[in-house]
């Protein structure tokens, strides 16, 4: 908690400074276990990206909770969602599960935080990374595979 504190300045000056954006992030240390049920749930429905773009924007950009089902629920019908069947996969075991089964993937993977991108399913990149850093590394891949 303390290293996120301290590296939060630098992370909202880069993305003032590399994208355009003013952080007003959500509240810190919440639980995010539902918003991850409400993205497997939207990703069945197929409107996955959607839903994820409308929670990124709610959490970092306009200081949203969302481990509250209401404010997720608002966001899924946003996203093409029914209310209804957003709230009927808050409280469904398998989604429930479908969420631990990942965050234990990610458990043997090593990966104890977020952001974390996995390339080519064996280069980790730990943490909030510059645009550049990121195509770089998909060059690197992409020239490897050739």
């Amino acid at each position: 908690m303390q290293y996120i504190a301290t590296a939060r300045p630098k992370f909202e000056r880069v993305a003032r400074e590399q994208y355009g954006l003013e952080i007003d992030s959500g509240p810190f240390g919440i639980n995010s276990h539902a918003a991850h049920v409400a993205a497997h749930y939207a990703v069945r429905m197929g409107v996955g990206a959607a839903y994820h773009n409308a929670l990124l924007r709610a959490y970092w950009l306009e200081a949203r909770d969302i481990s509250d089902a209401g404010v997720l629920v608002e966001l899924g019908e946003k996203a093409g969602l029914s209310a209804e069947g957003l709230r009927a996969a808050l409280a469904d075991a398998d989604y429930d599960n479908s969420v631990k089964a990942d965050i234990y993937q990610a458990q043997l993977l090593g990966l104890d935080g977020v952001p974390a991108l996995i390339f080519a399913k064996k280069y980790l990149v730990s943490g909030a990374q510059p645009y550049d850093v990121l195509a770089r590394i998909v060059e690197q891949l992409q020239a490897k595979v050739r």
